[in-house]
């Protein structure tokens, strides 16, 4: 029997590549807490007085990041945030209350919306609408961009101080070379942990989990017991992205080199640190003149609001009331 590296007196389970290390249960999840928080207290992502958005979904990262945050930060300075966004056979029912139950039990009240309550379709309306138009726009695209926009906007109505996504590393490395081959340095700025706030509107955004691989996520919630969605999205196989192409091509590098991913995340954090400080003077984003949120430099039209009125759509902003009403635990008030 091979005993965990770390401990030496317990059975070792995981074989962790990067560091070729053999961990028993209990080390290897502690070794993600840790990681989570050095990531957190390295690039200060909360003070003491923050209120924190975890945006969750049925997934393996939203449990952990909903498992391990409570430790990090006062669970009374939590709370989660679940959109449906309405995908068949994706978004089901048992999945989002076993995510409500997971909450309860430490302490973090969850509020529930959906894309279709804010712009009067689900996804895969809107993709049924954008496809019947001959539009060629993947449904990552309306999906990527309203879930943002609902996350920034439940938590500046709900008066959280910071929004918290359980994006990992794989996600993270996937969205730097994008940018980079696409010659994107604004985005690439905007994804460093100490990115400027180019906006009042925009609530901060924080990654805790940037530097787990996402086998790693999906380890630590099968140890801790946690029954993940396991479904996978259809439109992934439908319509396979410019995203999916490069997670494929780093799946085999990461097996060939293992440690890859988290070395060019590591090198792209230092490399954009003087970017970051050069965008600190930068001026305020314009307004949209639709819908009033932040749009890029040199638009008059949000990205959101141009997908949708392409479609025949509007963005609905959820109103201070209707939060209230609906559920709101940060202000100490809950339906």
């Amino acid at each position: 029997m091979a005993r965990c590296d770390v401990c030496r007196a317990r059975e070792a389970r995981v074989y962790q590549a990067h560091t070729g290390r053999r961990l028993c249960d209990r080390c290897f999840i502690e070794d993600i807490k840790n990681r989570i928080r050095e990531t957190v207290e390295r690039f200060k992502l909360l003070e003491p007085g923050d209120t924190v958005l975890l945006a969750v979904s049925g997934g393996k990262d939203s449990f952990v990041l909903l498992d391990t945050m409570p430790e990090i930060h006062p669970p009374s300075k939590l709370v989660a945030l679940s959109i449906i966004e309405g995908i068949p056979g994706y978004n089901k029912p048992q999945d989002i209350l076993k995510m409500r139950e997971y909450a309860k039990e430490r302490g973090v009240d969850l509020v529930i919306t959906s894309i279709k309550e804010h712009v009067g379709e689900d996804l895969h309306g809107i993709v049924k609408r954008s496809r019947g138009r001959g539009l060629a726009i993947s449904a990552c695209t309306y999906c990527g961009g309203l879930r943002r926009r609902l996350i920034n906007t439940y938590a500046r109505q709900l008066g959280v101080t910071k929004t918290a996504t359980a994006h990992n590393l794989d996600d993270e490395v996937q969205t730097m070379l994008m940018n980079i081959l696409r010659g994107d340095p604004a985005r690439i700025i905007r994804q460093h942990p100490r990115a400027p706030r180019l906006s009042d509107k925009f609530v901060q955004r924080i990654k805790p989990l940037r530097y787990v691989y996402e086998w790693e996520a999906a380890m630590y919630s099968y140890l801790k017991g946690f029954k993940f969605q396991e479904t996978e999205c259809m439109f992934i196989n439908e319509q396979p992205t410019f995203r999916a192409r490069i997670r494929h091509w780093l799946f085999h590098l990461e097996r060939y080199r293992p440690g890859t991913m988290l070395r060019m995340l590591q090198a792209l954090d230092e490399m954009s640190r003087h970017l970051v400080e050069e965008a600190e003077g930068l001026p305020p984003l314009p307004t949209c003149k639709a819908c009033g949120e932040p749009t890029s430099y040199g638009r008059e039209l949000c990205k959101i609001c141009e997908l949708l009125q392409d479609v025949g759509l509007v963005y609905k902003t959820p109103t201070a009331k209707a939060l209230t009403v609906h559920h709101n635990p940060v202000q100490g008030t809950s339906s």
